[in-house]
């Protein structure tokens, strides 16, 4: 890796950084490769690098209707975490935080993972019940979950709120330490970075329009750079998932929703956990640079636009009000969404699809980020194999023709109202 002085980044920097070298190449796509990745987000470009480090196949196009990363990549609040309990979950987001945990190695690209522990905060009894079962199942497979009573969290959380007039009263939490935060553009940068060293071409500002066919199979995408052909096509496009699936005659049990974000202005650091709010779908962290983010539920309407409406902007202002009474006076930075792809039961897909030569990487509802790398492990595996590994093998398409779903409503804050 390349190093650089303070003086030649200062340099660098004055000019416009018109002398630093490209991160990776802007190749012109080729007419045939072994696979495409539709797709320049997280899971795309961690998937094309998987393919090239645990399976050897290098001949692999990423192509990006945008920017690279400017999709949801871009657009959550950057929460890591492994606390799922139901089969089909567990062992799959702990996959993803032990890759989480040596991503920066491996990568060799600082994806500023920090590890300062997530609270999922109880309300009631009966939530307190629920999550200590989770906590159990955690703890038996060998994944860290710790949970404490009203009194250790107000001495670890002093800012909540614990007055008596609280709407909603503080009696405990789930705490998994080894659960964080990462930088969502870094972990794009540093997958794009270590695919195109091993020979993946990322092709950008290419958008697809249709599939090229061999009687019933797909064996390429048409392209508005024109007609690139490979015998696996696999799709990781976050939001416009059923659009390209309906483009290949496969109706999907997805919908498409906005989910908000926002971001205060900075202020010293004074909150150096993730904390969810078990009473209201709300979470919350301070970034590096001091602004507080806050995430809120789903835009009640079907959307492929990255925008929200007002109704949520309220929800989630007063949910930050009532949890952190501190920050009622913080001025809100900016806001924005991202097209959230959600399925029936708040699990992913991750595998074939009817259609010969098509795989599908999708429908993470509120839990693509934090599984970006075992998403791109497994679905690289799935690609490589014409089956999927066992940690993704309950994600099938199949599941909800069968009836069998993975609902365990962990994909957000309120996973233990119920």
């Amino acid at each position: 890796m390349a190093r650089y002085s303070a003086f030649s980044i200062f340099k660098n920097a004055l000019g416009g950084n018109r002398g630093w070298p490209r991160a990776w190449r802007d190749p012109v796509a080729k007419p045939q490769y072994d696979v495409i990745i539709v797709g320049g987000g997280g899971h795309g470009l961690a998937t094309a690098y998987y393919l090239a480090k645990e399976h050897d196949i290098h001949n692999v196009a990423v192509i990006e209707r945008g920017w690279l990363g400017g999709g949801n990549t871009g657009r959550n609040t950057t929460i890591v975490r492994s606390n799922y309990m139901l089969p089909g979950n567990t062992m799959f987001y702990e996959r993803s935080m032990r890759l989480w945990e040596n991503l920066s190695q491996d990568l060799n690209f600082n994806v500023m993972m920090s590890q300062r522990g997530q609270f999922h905060l109880g309300h009631s009894p009966a939530q307190m019940d629920g999550l200590r079962r989770r906590g159990n199942i955690m703890r038996a497979h060998g994944i860290d979950g710790e949970l404490i009573d009203r009194a250790e969290v107000q001495r670890r959380l002093p800012y909540l709120d614990y007055s008596e007039n609280a709407r909603f009263p503080i009696v405990g939490a789930l705490y998994q330490g080894r659960a964080g935060t990462a930088r969502h553009d870094a972990v794009a940068w540093g997958y794009a970075r270590a695919a195109d060293r091993l020979g993946v071409d990322i092709i950008q500002q290419c958008e697809v329009l249709g599939y090229l066919w061999d009687n019933d199979r797909i064996v390429g995408v048409q392209t508005t750079k024109g007609d690139i052909r490979a015998p696996k096509v696999g799709l990781a496009v976050a939001g416009n998932t059923t659009v390209l699936a309906e483009k290949a005659g496969v109706r999907l049990p997805i919908e498409t929703h906005a989910l908000q974000a926002f971001v205060t202005e900075p202020i010293k650091p004074f909150i150096d956990n993730v904390v969810s709010f078990g009473a209201a779908h709300f979470y919350i962290s301070q970034s590096d640079k001091g602004g507080l983010v806050l995430g809120g539920d789903l835009d009640g309407y079907n959307s492929y636009a990255q925008r929200g409406g007002l109704p949520i902007v309220n929800h989630t202002m007063a949910a930050a009000k009532s949890l952190v009474p501190a920050i009622s006076r913080q001025r809100l930075l900016r806001h924005w969404a991202g097209a959230m792809d959600m399925t029936m039961d708040g699990s992913p897909i991750i595998a074939k699809l009817p259609v010969e030569g098509l795989y599908l990487n999708g429908g993470w509802c509120y839990g693509g980020f934090k599984a970006t790398p075992a998403g791109g492990w497994c679905f690289a595996w799935t690609i490589a194999k014409d089956e999927p590994h066992k940690d993704n093998a309950e994600f099938t398409l199949s599941r909800f023709e069968q009836g069998y779903q993975i609902d365990e409503k962990a994909h957000g804050p309120q996973a233990n109202l119920q």
